[in-house]
């Protein structure tokens, strides 16, 4: 898990926060997070396999809360979601749709916290980097920033090229 969320996990009280995590991936994030007593996370992907390998690890973790689907097609509400690789792996035409679908997806006041990477990568397959000017025209709309920052505590392979985002949905947008 990459130590920005963790240390964003670690100061947060609220135990029965309904989160979710767009993208299984390794699911790290999800255990981590459910081991240390948030009982409501859930992870959506597309594919079956992350879901059963998180599962794997974490059998206690509840069959429901993995959501094999389409994050664009779901439908829920949620406190907090997680962005950890998703949105690099998203073509770029589906980034604005992306900030929307998260905005509907959040109560209000939510919070949505992760890693982007502020760097160039790939243009013509995942991952997709790109930089803090692109994402504050998907996001600035919908949310008030509370921390759009490079990190400080990436591993020394993403130093200087994460940024982290803390971000609370606004309550109108114009």
């Amino acid at each position: 898990m990459t130590t920005p969320l963790k240390a964003y996990f670690d100061q947060l009280a609220d135990k029965q926060a309904r989160i979710l995590i767009p993208g299984a991936g390794n699911g790290y994030e999800a255990e981590y997070l459910f081991k240390v007593g948030f009982q409501n996370v859930f992870v959506i992907d597309l594919s079956r396999e992350p879901l059963n390998n998180l599962r794997q690890r974490v059998p206690e973790l509840p069959q429901e809360q993995l959501i094999e689907g389409d994050f664009f097609d779901h439908n829920g509400q949620y406190d907090l979601i997680v962005e950890q690789t998703f949105f690099c792996a998203i073509d770029p035409s589906l980034r604005q749709r992306y900030a929307g679908k998260t905005y509907e997806l959040l109560r209000p006041g939510g919070k949505f916290v992760g890693v982007l990477f502020d760097d160039p990568l790939n243009s013509d397959r995942p991952p997709f980097g790109g930089n803090a000017a692109e994402y504050r025209t998907y996001f600035e709309p919908l949310f008030d920033f509370k921390v759009f920052e490079t990190c400080y505590n990436s591993i020394p392979p993403r130093a200087g090229r994460e940024l982290f985002i803390h971000l609370t949905k606004k309550e109108t947008i114009s």
